[in-house]
């Protein structure tokens, strides 16, 4: 199979957003997307993006993505946090993505951060499998926190 891994373009984002509704799906939570097309050009291709992205591409059509960001460790320093691995269903298994992942292990490398982080839903049992068979430490011992939008106005509005 011929593929290419890129850097995604802001004329991606149609099929990446389609991707990040498939991969909600997946997780049963196909009606929590709420980001738009909109939202990631202007997010992702502004004087100051708040995402990198690479896509994998097969005649012609994006298969899978990598959606990035930088954090700060306040013990390790500069590291990566890989939002979203995500390949297409019918490609799973393909190559893909390995193709993805080694990217973003490189971008990484280069950017010489001392971490790359990211979460997995404790269910998938074979994207952990492929994890750790790439020698990532699954921290099954850590919960996930999070304040959602509502959650902050209902924080803000108890100040």
């Amino acid at each position: 199979m011929d593929y290419i891994i890129r850097e995604a373009l802001k004329t991606d984002m149609p099929q990446v957003l389609k991707l990040i509704k498939e991969l909600a799906i997946f997780e049963k939570e196909g009606d929590a997307v709420e980001v738009t097309i909109e939202d990631l050009i202007n997010d992702g291709f502004g004087t100051h993006p708040a995402f990198h992205c690479f896509v994998a591409e097969v005649n012609s059509k994006i298969e899978g993505i990598a959606l990035i960001y930088n954090r700060y460790s306040t013990w390790k320093g500069k590291i990566l946090h890989l939002e979203d691995l995500i390949v297409s269903q019918s490609m799973r298994g393909s190559g893909l993505g390995t193709a993805l992942l080694d990217e973003v292990v490189k971008y990484a490398h280069n950017l010489g951060v001392k971490r790359i982080n990211w979460e997995v839903i404790d269910w998938n049992e074979p994207a952990i499998a492929f994890y750790e068979k790439k020698g990532a430490k699954v921290l099954r011992d850590w919960d996930v926190v999070q304040l959602s939008e509502e959650g902050i106005i209902n924080y803000i509005s108890k100040l």
